[in-house]
């Protein structure tokens, strides 16, 4: 049920407009990256908006936001929760923002809408783990991590708009987890991204890699995750790529500390270029979140490549540029692992950030929004 009476005002009363360590209107140019001016991406920041880890919309919890896009139809934002139907069922949640040119100013949750199985059951306790949405022509794309523990294998479905199944993409080969990890996923490093190209080809990407493509990220070294292009309209499978995703940029504060890196989400600017989320966490230090520009131009496709690092074949990855570093803009970002362009009510193009709180107290359902000035179309 939609929610009118939740105002914006009302919201603020509920969230909290962070004391912002960054200016409003800080601009962010990055001139002609992989020394193509064709593609410069420029920027100005319109500020932060929170909602803290406890809110309810109508009995559910609002939390774990690791998706999130616009919906031209409605001018409303749809965001999808991680919850692996624990604390309700798989859901996304239709969200509207108030953001202008003259910065954001609050999110209001108007309502969610339940994911349903092949049987058009909710999900059942623990056996989905929802990252990543976008809305496509034919209905509402979304990612699950799968299992690795649980041997659930990752996937990608089409949803109508009340959330029932619709159809499933073909899960291409060596991506399903294996019980002795000579291939497949990694559990919780699976489908992370998902971003329509400009053609209308549909790319997905995993959040570290494959057992079979080398190890995960470390201090020293980094990972190569896949990207795979889809036909979104038939579902077959075009092409797969190599992302190189970056070294742990910072270490815990303690030896032996948790710490972490990968690839929280992909957002299409043409047929070839994309930015990307690396995100990560130090424990008692905390988020890092850089966001980089990748070119798929020249990349190898490497689908029948069954391993990465055991292969004699030449593989060129996609080539990535750092774009911005959040904590370098003076922000705090908490777990950053949506991104979406959008359009304010006052025509003003925006880009807009969504951090997954984990449920956790301590953590926060964090939006960023910047003003679009120029990007590559």
């Amino acid at each position: 049920m939609l929610k009118p009476f939740l105002t914006t005002a009302a919201a603020l009363l509920l969230g909290s407009v962070a004391a912002r360590a960054a200016d409003i209107g800080m601009a962010i140019d990055v001139p002609c990256p992989f020394g193509d001016c064709k593609a410069d991406i420029s920027l100005s920041y319109l500020g932060e908006y929170d909602i803290p880890t406890g809110f309810m919309e109508n009995g559910v919890e609002v939390g774990g936001l690791s998706g999130i896009d616009f919906d031209p139809s409605t001018g409303h934002y749809v965001s999808i929760s991680d919850d692996r139907s624990e604390k309700a069922p798989a859901r996304f949640y239709d969200l509207d923002i108030d953001v202008s040119a003259a910065g954001l100013k609050g999110v209001t949750v108007l309502d969610h809408v339940t994911l349903k199985d092949k049987n058009g059951q909710p999900f059942v306790f623990r056996t989905v783990d929802s990252e990543s949405i976008r809305v496509g022509k034919d209905g509402i794309y979304w990612s699950s991590e799968g299992d690795g523990k649980a041997l659930l294998p990752p996937f990608v479905r089409v949803a109508n708009r009340d959330g029932s199944f619709v159809r499933e993409l073909p899960l291409p080969p060596g991506f399903a987890p294996t019980a002795d990890k000579s291939s497949g996923i990694r559990d919780n490093l699976a489908f992370e991204g998902l971003t329509f190209l400009a053609g209308g080809d549909l790319l997905v990407g995993m959040e570290s890699a494959l057992y079979q493509d080398g190890p995960m990220t470390t201090l020293t070294n980094g990972a190569l995750a896949r990207l795979i292009r889809y036909d979104a309209a038939t579902g077959e499978q075009k092409a797969q790529y190599a992302y190189p995703v970056s070294p742990i940029p910072q270490a815990a504060a303690k030896p032996g500390g948790w710490n972490d890196f990968g690839m929280s989400e992909i957002l299409a600017l043409d047929d070839r270029h994309a930015l990307s989320i690396e995100r990560g966490y130090a424990q008692d230090v905390g988020n890092s979140v850089v966001i980089n520009m990748f070119d798929l131009d020249g990349a190898t496709d490497v689908s029948n490549i069954p391993s990465l690092i055991k292969t004699d074949q030449r593989i060129v990855p996609v080539r990535k540029t750092e774009v911005m570093d959040l904590r370098a803009l003076g922000l705090a970002p908490d777990n950053i692992e949506g991104v979406t362009f959008g359009k304010a009510k006052d025509g003003t193009d925006v880009l807009v950030f969504v951090a997954d709180n984990n449920f956790n107290p301590t953590q926060k359902t964090q939006f960023f929004a910047f003003k679009v000035i120029h990007r590559p179309r």
